[in-house]
C-alpha cells in the first residue's frame, strides 16, 4: 500500500506564492511519473503539471512561466512552486504518482484547497 500526503495550500493574495508538496510513502519500488492536478468548483479536473522519472516537465498552457514543478527522488516527494497566481487559480489541488511495485499503479493525494483572493 503507498500513502500520498500533501501540505502546502492556503489563501493567498493575487500575485502571491504558495508551494505544494507531496510525499509518497509504503511499498514502492521505484516511481515514474509524478504530477499535480487541479479541480475548481463546477469544473472538470484538469492537469497542471508533469515531471517525470528523468526529469522531462510538461505545463498546461495557463500556468507557464508561472509554476515550477520538481521532485526529490530520495524522498519521493514531488512539489509545485506557484508564483504569480491569479483567481482563477482556485482550485483543489491532487498530486498523482506513478508508484512500481511489480506493477505500476497511480495513486492520489486527498487533495488541498489554493484560493487566490483578495
Amino acid at each position: 500500500q503507498v500513502q500520498l500526503v500533501e501540505s502546502g495550500g492556503g489563501l493567498v493574495q493575487p500575485g502571491g506564492s504558495l508551494r505544494l508538496s507531496c510525499a509518497a510513502s509504503g511499498s514502492i519500488a521505484g516511481i515514474k511519473d509524478m504530477g499535480w492536478y487541479r479541480q475548481a468548483l463546477g469544473k472538470q479536473r484538469e492537469l497542471v503539471a508533469v515531471i517525470t522519472a528523468g526529469g522531462s516537465t510538461n505545463y498546461r498552457d495557463s500556468v507557464k512561466g508561472r509554476f515550477t514543478i520538481s521532485r526529490d527522488g530520495a524522498k519521493n516527494t514531488v512539489y509545485l512552486q506557484m508564483n504569480s497566481l491569479k483567481p482563477e487559480d482556485t482550485a483543489v489541488y491532487y498530486c498523482y504518482v506513478q508508484v512500481v511495485y511489480f506493477v505500476t499503479r497511480d495513486y492520489w493525494g486527498q487533495g488541498t484547497q489554493v484560493t487566490v483572493s483578495s
